[in-house]
């Protein structure tokens, strides 16, 4: 099929059918991982083959940054905020700034060779007849293009979506298996006092926290974060998952996954107004859910000294208090000052400030358990030096913001309606 042939976008809409709701047993006991770490190359990749034993590789324990590339290259519609240059345009600069294994050996881990996430972990998340259903649209999406798939969003699906949102979905679960290997055998007992185990960051797309279980939203496909605290749950053992999610949008989808489910504690801050409309103060869970999310709208122009504020009076006391056994982060970048999809003013310092204040709080509570999912962030320079920016609060390492922000362009914050919405939300949540 030649370009031409896919530049007239064809207006598709998936018909959902409502399945009967699947009601998870949570388990409590480790079950054996079905996955292998392959020999490491001189490059610092790892492979996960097929073999249902596991050998732990010596260079994976002593890794301090763990991360996964799933850039979803065939997923694109050229002018599209959500394209196929974002992960890319991360991965260059990662080059750049000598953060990759080339540069760091085994301090630095990409995992390749990761399976892709099966139809049956998709469906701990999302309806079998919406998995079914997207899967089915490939055939049309070859003929046609480009289908959309959602019309709130947009959210476009090309011929390889469904395929590339299975590997994305994938590289989250491999990363909080491998998170999870480097604590195992002897080095359990020591997990939560000596030993700091790698963190992990998913450099994927599609992104996924709009995500619902009856379909897609918001640029999102698969739920990657959600699908990966099911994984947690279910195959580690893992019970109390706290997601924390700093994307400039509410993760509705998220949200709406867990709302009744206390075991794991969603908190999003994102700005108030934004889409979709959603995670609204007051919102915070139902039944035995009650009191497990919090969501922290918060007025436009916010920036850096605002969420500092939230992390020190709000997020870290909610982490404190849950005790999670591990700690999953929607890393979105889109509350950076120069992103056009949003009006906060958050700078490269704000989000590496954010990543070095998580991964200790990680290590303080579940023994250093963190893996981040990259899910919003559409201005490909903030974006990737960030990210960037990120990695080096992960890594312990001095933030380089300074060379990149502009603090000429920042303008006052509107700290008295910032603190009226976290004086209420520690009120609500007895905080």
């Amino acid at each position: 099929m030649n370009a031409s042939s896919r530049r007239r976008p064809v207006i598709w809409v998936l018909n959902f059918v409502v399945g009967c709701k699947c009601f998870l047993n949570h388990s409590r006991h480790h079950r054996q991982f079905c996955s292998k770490i392959a020999a490491a190359s001189n490059s610092g990749s790892y492979n996960f083959g097929k073999e249902s034993d596991l050998l732990i590789d010596p260079k994976l324990i002593d890794a301090r940054l763990i991360y996964t590339v799933a850039p979803a290259l065939g997923h694109n519609q050229e002018a599209h905020p959500e394209c196929h240059l974002r992960v890319p345009a991360i991965v260059s600069a990662l080059e750049k700034m000598e953060l990759t294994p080339k540069f760091r050996g085994s301090e630095i881990i990409e995992l390749q060779g990761f399976k892709p996430a099966s139809v049956d972990d998709i469906a701990r998340v999302h309806n079998k007849a919406y998995v079914a259903g997207l899967e089915k649209a490939m055939d049309q999406a070859a003929d046609e293009g480009i289908i959309f798939i959602d019309g709130t969003g947009p959210t476009y699906a090309t011929y390889s979506t469904f395929q590339e949102s299975l590997v994305a979905a994938g590289a989250g679960l491999a990363l909080v298996d491998s998170v999870v290997m480097s604590q195992t055998g002897t080095l359990v007992a020591a997990s939560k006092n000596s030993y700091n185990p790698p963190t992990g960051f998913a450099l994927i797309r599609p992104p996924g926290h709009h995500a619902i279980p009856k379909g897609p939203m918001g640029f999102c496909v698969f739920g990657n974060v959600a699908i990966a605290a099911r994984h947690a749950q279910l195959v580690h053992g893992l019970r109390r998952v706290l997601i924390i999610d700093f994307d400039v949008h509410h993760g509705n989808g998220t949200n709406d996954a867990f709302y009744d489910d206390p075991d794991i504690f969603f908190l999003s801050v994102h700005q108030d107004g934004s889409y979709p409309g959603t995670g609204k103060i007051d919102d915070i869970g139902q039944g035995d859910g009650e009191g497990a999310t919090l969501n922290l709208p918060l007025p436009g122009g916010s920036g850096d000294t605002a969420m500092r504020t939230v992390f020190d009076e709000v997020i870290a006391p909610c982490a404190q208090r849950f005790k999670p056994d591990i700690i999953l982060v929607s890393a979105g970048y889109d509350g950076h000052v120069l992103d056009h999809l949003a009006s906060q003013q958050y700078t490269t310092a704000t989000f590496y400030m954010l990543a070095s204040n998580i991964k200790q709080l990680a290590k303080d509570l579940c023994g250093g358990r963190c893996v981040f999912f990259l899910e919003g962030g559409y201005n490909l320079d903030s974006l990737s030096y960030s990210v960037a920016d990120s990695f080096r609060a992960l890594l312990g390492e001095a933030s380089l913001a300074s060379e990149f922000d502009n603090p000429a362009i920042l303008y006052e914050e509107p700290l008295t309606r910032v603190q009226q919405a976290i004086e209420r939300v520690k009120h609500l949540h007895s905080l």
